[in-house]
């Protein structure tokens, strides 16, 4: 059965790591900085609060959610009382805490990876391994995967906030002022840079099942690409101050030949792979088998599609993962927990059909419609556009059913990636696909949708080494994969090539910041439905804002000024 293993419910582990607004650390539990981080047990259980650190209670703090509202190719959508959707598409701030989630649990999890950076290298966890290498080895993951977790939060709020306060000490001064853009890249290169140094490299293929949604050195080599990509385009493009190398701590840098050393070393060594059929890493693929004796999703079947899976090389359903190398892992969500709906997919529900369930395809709140002229611009040759894209009134995408006019910005294109599967349960109603997968007890469509987000996959890294070493290779073997011929490097190349096979993954919007392209990649004027009402559909991006969102007002208020708002807002 599937288990939603970044999930903990320990309160004397919240309770030490929990870094609150008034920003108290006082310890309420029995256990404590000094009692604790004492066994693997304590430590795994330390690493799971730092995972749950990426659940956030509002649906806007989603970097998947806000990434996808702000890009181009994505609509608002939505129905007419979706007004914070609409607002996010447009550049308009909703509320004044909309993104306060992310910053809160962001900095939630810093707080708790500072814990385990800082107990761990003292502590001895040799009477529990047979070997000291073996405990040698727990040490170093351990302390790898934190590292690694401070610099992916610190990575994430630098993306929409720009420069943070930077709290490297579990004790640390909670009143500091936000760091430089420059000096918040340097934190996250330093982390990522001593994590890679640190974990051990034992490919992907001889991991246990047990390790998978963990990150490891590669998933660290990969996210040091991304990192060197978004901070000098970022920095060139949009601060006008041209760079070519990514800062550290201290002094020195990385050179776009030490970071593609990295990607190399991932893509020789780490066991990664990629599938070999792109629409296979989608669970839509799976819906048939599901389903059993009903062929639901006609295209699925005449494709031969199968779905891989989302427990790594051996799953409890599919056929092997070999691509995806990190993700935030889902499961069900309960209305009885605190905060239970975010641990279900909602990316997957809110992008799904407004107010139509049909089968294979179920119903969601009609979120981030797609930009059609992606669909026209893309060559039907190309599998990944209809493995991508999902059209509506299809008999073979089982879409004939579809009724119109439900929601607003439709555009007859929805995400497929990320959609709520559903069939019938054998009692005459439609439940969802994961529900019965996992004999779970749950029929609420907006709890069903256990589908792994994928934050960092292989044809990524391939199409991030093309990039910084500028060479073609990495990009021609995403093409080939998709039955596409071989081209020459060139940066537009690389634009096309990360639109068509990345789309709707949340990466295409900062790829428009980090390229300087956001300026110009909102002059369409859509046609659209708005609830039964023909309308032009345009968005007025604000350059000013360069590409960041606010920083939230209750923060900002409760540090008293020592908070600025970022510009335009």
């Amino acid at each position: 059965m599937k288990k939603l293993r970044y999930i903990v419910a320990i309160s004397a582990i919240f309770a030490v790591y929990s870094c609150n607004d008034e920003l108290d650390t006082e310890n309420l539990s029995e256990k404590s900085l000094t009692s604790f981080y004492k066994s693997p047990t304590d430590i795994d259980e330390a690493m799971a609060g730092i995972y749950n650190a990426i659940y956030t209670a509002n649906v806007h703090s989603e970097e998947q959610v806000a990434a996808n509202l702000m890009d181009n190719m994505m609509l608002g959508g939505g129905g007419p009382d979706d007004k914070s959707a609409k607002w996010v598409d447009n550049f308009e701030d909703p509320a004044e805490d909309t993104y306060r989630d992310m910053w809160r649990q962001s900095y939630n999890g810093i707080s708790r990876a500072n814990a385990i950076i800082e107990k761990v290298p003292d502590a001895d966890f040799s009477k529990y391994f047979d070997t000291p290498q073996l405990a040698d080895e727990f040490k170093k993951q351990a302390l790898g995967e934190a590292l690694f977790m401070r610099a992916f939060f610190y990575f994430r709020l630098a993306k929409f906030f720009g420069g943070v306060p930077l709290i490297i000490k579990y004790d640390g001064d909670r009143l500091v002022a936000r760091s430089t853009y420059t000096e918040t890249f340097a934190q996250i290169a330093s982390d990522l840079k001593l994590a890679i140094e640190t974990m051990p490299s034992t490919p992907f293929t001889s991991l246990p099942t047990s390790r998978y949604g963990h990150a490891n050195k590669w998933v660290a080599e990969a996210y040091m690409g991304r990192v060197f990509l978004f901070y000098t385009g970022y920095m060139s493009n949009i601060e006008k101050q041209a760079t070519s190398d990514l800062p550290l701590v201290g002094g020195g840098a990385l050179t776009a030949t030490q970071v593609g050393a990295y990607l190399d070393d991932c893509i020789n060594n780490s066991g990664y792979k990629l599938a070999s059929d792109f629409r296979n890493l989608w669970p839509y693929s799976y819906v048939n088998k599901s389903a059993k004796d009903d062929t639901l999703l006609p295209w699925a079947a005449a494709e031969g599609l199968s779905w891989v899976g989302q427990d790594g090389a051996t799953p409890t359903f599919g056929t092997g993962n070999f691509e995806t190398m990190f993700m935030q892992r889902y499961s069900f969500g309960s209305w009885d927990w605190t905060n239970g709906q975010s641990y279900t997919n909602r990316l997957a529900l809110f992008n799904s059909l407004r107010g139509n369930s049909l089968a294979p395809f179920g119903e969601g709140w009609g979120w981030c419609t797609v930009n059609p002229k992606l669909f026209s611009g893309w060559d039907d040759a190309d599998p990944r556009k209809r493995g991508s894209i999902l059209e509506v009134g299809k008999a073979e995408q089982g879409t004939a059913g579809y009724a119109a006019d439900k929601g607003d910005h439709e555009t007859g294109y929805f995400n497929k990636k990320y959609v709520a599967l559903q069939h019938d349960n054998g009692k005459g109603s439609y439940v969802g696909m994961f529900v019965q997968m996992y004999d779970w007890k749950i029929t609420d469509m907006q709890l069903m949708h256990a589908q792994d987000f994928i934050l960092m996959r292989f044809a990524d890294v391939l199409l991030m080494h093309s990039e910084i070493t500028k060479t073609p290779e990495g990009m021609n073997a995403v093409r080939l994969r998709a039955k596409l011929g071989p081209v020459g490097y060139s940066l537009d190349n690389i634009k096309t090539e990360r639109l068509h096979e990345l789309a709707f993954e949340g990466l295409h919007w900062f790829d428009l910041v980090r390229w300087g392209d956001v300026d110009t990649a909102f002059n369409d004027v859509i046609q659209v439905r708005n609830s039964g009402v023909t309308a032009n559909y345009s968005v007025k991006y604000r350059s000013e804002t360069k590409g960041l969102v606010p920083i939230p007002e209750t923060e900002i208020r409760l540090l008293n000024g020592v908070y600025n708002q970022n510009p335009g807002w």
